[in-house]
């Protein structure tokens, strides 16, 4: 057994989703499993270095999970030969700058999404990257969860016949900070920090159509801040300055029409915190993250509306859930997997720094369609 180690500078660590799902949930997952067993007597072993402004927070990761290296210092550690890939999971507002840095130093990139706070900082980033000639990806964590890939074996299997439109609904209600602690961390509220929802939430809608369903060709949005007034993380208030809702309607290729709400101040009343209902001519489906039901042609029931007597048929009970027929990974870790085989033995990979761009675009667009109250179309973007 051949071990071929990838030394991996991972910079945002100390932030929730960088630390739950790109370290414990995949990188360290992996070295629990001994490594990426490639079939061949090859196995990669993920080799991370934490990076990171706060000493004390760097420091006490890597003694819980036994890990021996860290820096706050990411110029030193880009300038080390042996570091492989970098990893970017920091706030929006500060990842250009890092990712540039990683680039000059010639470092394979990986980053979360949105890869910059403007589509021209994405086009360039993709840009630079290909000029340097650096493998590169950007997380689009969605299409590898267990509902979107139950969704997907339907599309690829013919089950929707043509498809007619998507419906999703993303969110939940972040408490605002006084009476109860924010689930979220403040930045998310104050656009000068690179905060929004569309700004969130939009990159991960393009990505979810794009790969499901066809490319965006149209977007018309209504974005909105429900909640003017949040508390931060010290208890002090401050104005929200970035929406916390936006509702999105795209045309798709094909004539598909999807609609989506995001909203962060809504109240759960579905089964997920995500849903998305797809309805074609010879079925319909509606998947979540992890489960995904569907009603054929055939066993379609055939209501009629009577406001005047109450509704006696069990409309959930009509659908059928789709078996798993495999073993589901962590979504994360699935695409840490391909990325890592990708700078490897360069495997195939299109999950690239212009496919984050396009979701920057869509952001970008969306924001724009909101503010000038019309529909705009979306260009197509090369490399």
């Amino acid at each position: 057994m051949t071990r071929t180690t990838v030394r991996i500078a991972m910079n945002g660590v100390t932030g929730r989703m960088g630390y739950r799902q790109h370290l414990v949930r995949s990188i360290l997952a992996l070295r629990e499993h001994g490594g990426l067993d490639l079939g061949d007597g090859t196995v990669i072993w993920p080799e991370p270095i934490l990076v990171g402004r706060a000493e004390h927070k760097l420091r006490a990761l890597a003694e819980r999970h036994g890990l021996e290296h860290w820096s706050t210092d990411l110029d030193a550690v880009l300038a080390d030969d042996s570091v492989d890939i970098y990893f970017d999971a920091q706030v929006t507002g500060v990842r250009e700058e890092s990712v540039k840095k990683a680039i000059a130093a010639g470092k394979h990139l990986y980053c979360e999404k949105p890869t910059a706070t403007s589509l021209d900082g994405a086009l360039e980033l993709a840009r630079l990257a290909d000029e340097a000639g650096v493998k590169h990806g950007v997380v689009q964590d969605k299409i590898f969860l267990p509902g979107l890939l139950k969704l997907r074996r339907l599309v690829e299997g013919g089950f929707f016949g043509r498809i007619l439109s998507v419906r999703g609904e993303f969110g939940y209600w972040v408490f605002e900070g006084d009476w109860q602690s924010a689930q979220r961390p403040s930045w998310n509220y104050r656009a000068e920090d690179g905060g929004g929802i569309a700004a969130d939430m939009f990159p991960h809608w393009e990505y979810v159509l794009h790969e499901l369903f066809g490319r965006v060709r149209t977007v018309q949005a209504q974005v909105i801040t429900h909640v003017p007034r949040r508390w931060d993380e010290n208890g002090k208030p401050y104005e929200a300055t970035a929406d916390d809702a936006a509702y999105g309607i795209f045309q798709l290729d094909g004539g598909v029409v999807a609609q989506i709400n995001s909203s962060w101040a809504v109240r759960v009343h579905r089964d997920e915190l995500v849903e998305f209902q797809v309805d074609g001519t010879e079925g319909s489906a509606v998947a979540g993250l992890r489960k995904c039901r569907i009603q054929h042609r055939a066993a379609t029931p055939k209501p009629v509306w009577n406001p005047d007597i109450p509704a006696t048929e069990p409309f959930r009970e009509q659908w059928q859930e789709v078996p798993d027929n495999t073993e589901f990974d962590n979504g994360f870790k699935a695409q840490w997997e391909l990325f890592l085989r990708h700078v490897v033995r360069d495997e195939p990979w299109r999950w690239d720094l212009t496919a984050g761009a396009r979701g920057v675009q869509l952001a970008e667009l969306g924001l724009k369609s909101s503010a000038e109250g019309r529909r705009l179309d979306v260009p197509e973007l090369g490399r």
